[in-house]
Order: C-alpha cells, then structure tokens, then sequence
C-alpha cells in the first residue's frame, strides 16, 4: 500500500501536525482519530489493515489527522472558553489547512471530501460535514456523541455553539445548509453491543429528523460495540458498498 507523512506547524493549533496519506487515489476520506490517538492511530489499530484492499482497489484515498482534544475539549485546566476556542481553531485547521492540502494532493480543486471518526472522532468527522456540506459530502460517524457540554463545566459561548451539533442543528433553517446537506450521505452508526451509548446516535437521529436532514441512523445490533473490532467490520462493510 501506498503511504506517506506529511507534518507542518499550524499557527491556528500552535503546534505541529500530522497527516498520514493511504493509498494513490479514489474518493479522499479524513479519518479522525479517537481522543486519545493521533494520525498514526488508525494504523496501529490495525484499521487501516482492516480497509487494506478498498485503499489499494480505489475506493478510498485515507487521510489521518491528528486532533487537538488535549488542547481543548480535554483540557480541564483551561477555562471552558480557551477550550471551546481552541476547537475553533481546529475546525478552521481542518477547514483551512487540511482539505487544501487534500485536494491539491489529490490534484482537484473542488473533490468532494468524505469524513469518518469513532468514538470522539466521530464527533469530528460529523461536526466538519454539516459546517462544511459544500466541501464534505460523505459521512461515517462510529459511536459518536454530539453534544460536547460535558466538557464545558457549564461554560458556553458562540465557539462552543457553532462546534457543538445537537444545538447548531437543533434551529437549522438556512436553506443554503439545508440544500448542500440534501446532497450528502450520512451515516450515523451504533448498536448494542459491548460499551456502546446508543442513546446519543438515536437523540441526534431524531434532531436531524426534525429539520428534514436526509441522513441513516445504522443500527447495527450486536455487531455495534464500542471498540475497535466492530468499527473495522462497520467501515469494511461501509465501503463494499460504496
């Protein structure tokens, strides 16, 4: 399989990032890591093994990117509004420097981008897709939540608002939004298997639904667990079909 490293220093973030390219074309797909993982993670846990033969057939062109959680929504020693300024700051890292590079890599200026994630990374790969539906097209979300309040110790201001998608959603009426979003694909995945929270996948399901958002609430049962094993069955079985 194709790869190689590329790494910068973002002056949005404050520090060097990693992004780990996979495979020599196809659709481009940013992967988002977990909230402890960076843009290696997918390849050590073996998902990148897992989705070997889709890389290497054309079905997808992997980018893994690193996040900021640490920096932000993790950080409990910040205040809640340095946190919820520093995601902002990675959503514009990703809006502005990543998927630049994406498409000058993949040599098209205007390639439709697709976003995958599970667990935290979930949360990424949705919240770029419905902020940017113009630029994002294609979404799996992995055992997701999407309400980041938990991380905020009551604090709240526009940063926060605009990165956490149950609220942003939840009032959705522009039709430029709601246009582009009718373009996309998304898909919302969960189960009851092992260590998985459905509850959230079904809530922003229905908040989704309330504003006419086309998207799939996958279900996937006892084969939807929260750990790695279901989600290298669920992204094989995601792109077979793609």
């Amino acid at each position: 399989m194709y790869r190689e490293a590329h790494r910068w220093y973002s002056d949005r973030v404050k520090r060097d990032m990693g992004v780990i390219v996979y495979g020599h074309w196809g659709p481009p797909m940013i992967m988002f890591p977990t909230s402890g993982g960076d843009e290696g993670e997918y390849e050590r846990q073996s998902m990148i093994g897992a989705i070997a033969d889709h890389i290497d057939g054309g079905r997808v062109k992997a980018f893994c990117v690193n996040i900021n959680h640490g920096d932000s929504f993790g950080n409990r020693g910040a205040h809640p509004l340095h946190r919820s300024w520093m995601q902002r700051m990675y959503d514009e890292y990703i809006r502005q420097e990543v998927i630049p590079f994406i498409r000058h890599h993949c040599q098209s200026h205007d390639v439709g981008v697709w976003t995958m994630g599970a667990s935290l990374g979930a949360f990424h790969a949705a919240n770029t897709l419905f902020k940017y539906p113009d630029v994002v097209k294609r979404c799996f979300a992995l055992s997701g939540v999407y309400d980041m309040k938990a991380f905020m110790d009551g604090g709240y201001d526009d940063n926060f608002y605009f990165n956490n998608p149950v609220d942003y959603l939840s009032s959705a009426s522009d039709p430029w939004l709601l246009g582009n979003l009718a373009t996309c694909d998304i898909h919302i995945a969960t189960g009851s298997g092992p260590w998985e929270k459905s509850d959230e996948s079904y809530r922003f399901s229905r908040i989704l639904a309330s504003r006419g958002i086309r998207h799939h609430l996958d279900d996937w049962g006892a084969m939807g667990g929260h750990d790695w094993p279901y989600w290298k069955h669920q992204m094989r079985e995601y792109l077979s079909r793609s």
